[in-house]
């Protein structure tokens, strides 16, 4: 915390800042009142069939690139179909696009080493002697050349024009070219990476015909069934995540004949159905409001990446902060969908969605009772219930939510921050739901689950817990501030206001862990020291 001299309120000559647990910028300004979206995103209700239009002219471009960008990638997510719209499949994406941004900012910033925003993810690209990139345009190509590695069939050429436009006339054709450059060679350090990473050895996967183990419901074949064996962006194994199995039970046949299995499938039962009477009036709404399954929508990731724009723009996070941001959540999120589909695939219990649980009556245990006409509450444009088209546990949604929350936290310092948020999902049309925490805004994306009917409370548990775990992960190993043994010297043209107000946003934007003002010998002017 920064020392201040007791007559005037100012930094000594010797005043110190440190990371404190919650930073005081951060909670000064979460006090005020939240900031609610600029519009609600949501779609107009089209037949199952058809995908809404996503015209280029949606996006534009604001202060910050890197938001733009991920817009850019929301917009793209509303495109897309069918397998290639699988919420695993758009996480791995993001992963790719914004470690290329962070990477690219990075190395742009590191024209001085003491500028630099913190470790690499994988490259910090060389620059030639005597030149300074273009921050923003370096952003810029890094994301065109990530997403154009991503998705070679979509044309994004018409999103760099418009970023490149925003740049603001005075930057130089040199400082462009070598943007230009950076954000180049940063994406393709990071899409070269990531080939063969066993995103694109698709298998089938019918299903079971044995009670208790995952089958087709009628909402299509199964998704991503290799998901779990994809090279994961930051864990070394999934052991140091991996979820316990339901109940703790090792087999199909001792879940099955357990009460802990009874008491899930009744519970979801009861408060799941289209046409449940114990569902509260809120609890449906919440169901559908983090639901985002159709297509036409942001989808789950992107849904999250709105409420990280929301926070962003309320909490006044600079883009030399968004960039850091946005990379750590998206590698969080791209481990976390690889967990999941581990979780679902690739263990002794591939569950079976609660349809199929409570339509048939072939589990072998006494206290559940089938209902052939029970459908969940989750449906399609057109009202036709459905359940996603992969295994129950563990809930990928809720795995996604820890992750967010976990992420978040870290990076203000605090769990409890309080902000509106919105959806796209056609049944919650219009809907703004305020929340007061992080983990509170994760556990009922979570908890939505079960109210829709299409998982169990230990999926809706289990996720959170194993998201959380692997954004600890991220947090902790990934894309750390910059060290050093002893003081640096960031640079010396501040006064007594500006010093200390440059060296909080180095520690708000996990740059640098400590700061400390010196004034110099004319009593006016300070230098900036960090390690």
């Amino acid at each position: 915390m920064r020392q201040r001299t007791p007559a005037a309120g100012r930094p000594s000559s010797s005043a110190v800042g440190a990371a404190p647990p919650a930073r005081r910028r951060w909670k000064r300004l979460a006090t005020a009142l939240p900031v609610a979206l600029a519009a609600v995103f949501a779609s107009p209700s089209l037949p199952s069939h058809q995908v809404a239009a996503a015209p280029r002219a949606e996006v534009t471009v604001d202060r910050d690139h890197v938001v733009y960008w991920n817009k850019v990638l929301q917009r793209t997510f509303r495109q897309l179909t069918g397998a290639s719209a699988a919420p695993t499949e758009l996480a791995r994406a993001s992963a790719i696009v914004h470690v290329a941004i962070y990477d690219a900012a990075n190395s742009a910033k590191c024209v001085r080493p003491v500028g630099c925003l913190g470790q690499p993810y994988l490259v910090k690209v060389p620059l030639a002697a005597g030149t300074t990139p273009d921050y923003d345009t370096a952003v810029d190509y890094a994301a065109f050349r990530a997403l154009t590695g991503v998705w070679p069939d979509l044309d994004f050429s018409a999103d760099l024009r418009a970023a490149q436009a925003a740049v603001p006339s005075t930057v130089t054709d040199t400082a462009r070219a070598a943007g230009a450059d950076v954000g180049t060679k940063a994406a393709e350090a990071v899409v070269n990476a990531r080939v063969g990473d066993g995103a694109a050895a698709a298998t089938a996967y019918p299903g079971s015909t044995q009670p208790g183990f995952w089958r087709p419901t009628g909402s299509g074949a199964a998704v991503t069934p290799h998901w779990g064996k994809v090279k994961p962006f930051t864990l070394t194994t999934l052991d140091q995540v991996r979820p316990p199995l339901p109940a703790g039970k090792t087999s199909m046949p001792e879940l099955l004949a357990s009460p802990e299995y009874a008491a899930q499938v009744n519970e979801v039962k009861r408060l799941g159905g289209a046409t449940s009477t114990t569902r509260t009036p809120d609890q449906t709404q919440a169901a559908h409001f983090w639901a985002n399954d159709l297509d036409g929508t942001y989808k789950p990731i992107g849904q999250i990446f709105a409420n990280t724009q929301t926070l962003v723009a309320q909490q006044r996070v600079q883009t030399s902060g968004t960039a850091k941001l946005f990379a750590m959540l998206s590698l969080a999120l791209a481990d976390a969908g690889i967990a999941a589909w581990h979780a679902k695939y690739e263990t002794p219990i591939d569950l079976w969605r609660p349809e199929s649980a409570v339509n048939l009556d072939d589990d072998g245990n006494a206290a559940t009772v089938a209902d052939p006409s029970w459908r969940p509450l989750s449906a399609d444009r057109s009202g036709r219930s459905f359940s996603p088209p992969f295994p129950a546990y563990v809930s990928g949604h809720a795995t996604f939510a820890g992750a967010w929350a976990r992420v978040m936290s870290y990076w203000f310092g605090q769990d409890q921050m309080t902000f509106d948020a919105a959806t796209e999902d056609p049944h919650a049309q219009g809907v703004i739901r305020r929340f007061h925490s992080f983990s509170a805004a994760a556990e009922e994306n979570a908890l939505a689950r079960l109210w829709l009917g299409v998982h169990y409370r230990w999926d809706a548990e289990q996720g959170p817990a194993t998201g959380g775990r692997i954004g600890a992960h991220v947090t902790s190993h990934h894309l750390g501030p910059n060290s050093s043994a002893d003081w640096v010297s960031f640079g010396t043209a501040y006064n007594r206001d500006t010093c200390p107000d440059q060296g909080q946003k180095l520690l708000d934007e996990h740059r640098w862990t400590q700061y400390q003002c010196q004034v110099l010998a004319d009593g006016a002017t300070f230098r900036l020291l960090v390690k």
